[in-house]
């Protein structure tokens, strides 16, 4: 009688592939919001049939820069010049200077040298402007400057009413809707909790929203059916499909939306529940990552 080999029993199983998976050190995971692992390509398939996507970064995170430039070529590839660029790290009153730049006005180092540029530019935020500037494609500098957004936040929304209609034109169209039980605007007034006076803690979520109110207000004016908008910015802009989403939902409610987040842990292999309630992808980075600064 041959004797059948005794089954391996389930959990020396899971401590192997749990090894395997250490031993491997992968860059990244890419996860769905049911906390399922998704290939690469089937995201891309997604986020080509949305009118907009917002890859919700961590500033300095290098994977997560990485990425951004491989969804746009990634999506260029599918839809072409349909698609327009736009983020945060760039504010509205940039826009001249940016078409200058893309339309082969001026070199890039005349750009460099006038635009309001973020430290990490040059390695992070570059190869993106490059990119469109290269294929042909359209950039948004859609942020509402930051000395308007620093006014709000020390005297409220009222204080964009002394603003000349120059300035104006780099603002949302005033006075700009804000519900303070938004949960990314709730959750900011938590945080401050006592610190500063009531004054400052009440003003503080007011200043994050004007930037999402800015940005929303332009990527829909630059946007038409049959276009493919990808922005980035901040996370917490676009996070549970809040900030800049929830201003773009007041405008238009049909538009169909995708977004990213990205977060680190220690373990790659699960996200942690609080993440997969934050976006339709997750990216799951390895917490002990290099910082780009």
């Amino acid at each position: 009688m041959i004797k059948t080999a005794a089954p391996i029993p389930l959990f020396i199983i899971s401590l192997f592939l749990l090894v395997s998976f250490k031993q491997d050190k992968p860059a990244y995971l890419l996860f769905s919001s049911k906390g399922k692992q998704v290939k690469y390509a089937k995201m891309i398939n997604d986020l080509s049939g949305a009118d907009m996507i917002f890859f919700g970064e961590s500033h300095n995170n290098p994977i997560a820069h990485w990425l951004e430039y491989e969804v746009t070529r990634s999506l260029y590839q599918q839809v072409g010049k349909n698609l327009v660029m736009g983020a945060e790290m760039f504010e509205a009153d940039n826009q001249l200077i940016m078409n200058e730049y893309l339309g082969g006005l001026i070199p890039a180092d005349k750009f460099e040298a006038e635009a309001r540029l973020w430290k990490n530019y040059k390695t992070d935020y570059k190869p993106l402007v490059t990119f469109a500037h290269d294929s042909g494609l359209v950039f948004i500098a859609d942020n509402i400057p930051r000395r308007y957004a620093s006014l709000v936040s020390k005297k409220g929304f009222e204080i964009l009413d002394s603003l000349s209609d120059a300035a104006k034109a780099f603002i949302h169209p005033l006075p700009v809707p804000y519900d303070p039980e938004v949960r990314c605007y709730k959750d900011m007034l938590d945080m401050m909790g006592d610190t500063g006076t009531q004054h400052m803690s009440v003003n503080f979520p007011k200043a994050q929203a004007v930037k999402d109110a800015t940005m929303a207000y332009f990527i829909y004016q630059n946007w038409q059916a049959g276009k493919h908008f990808l922005h980035f910015n901040g996370s917490y802009h676009s996070d549970r499909h809040e900030g800049i989403i929830w201003y773009l939902r007041q405008m238009d409610s049909a538009l169909v939306i995708r977004n990213i987040t990205v977060t680190d842990q220690e373990i790659l292999s699960k996200p942690d529940s609080t993440v997969l309630e934050k976006a339709d992808y997750i990216i799951v980075v390895p917490e002990n990552m290099t910082k780009t600064y």
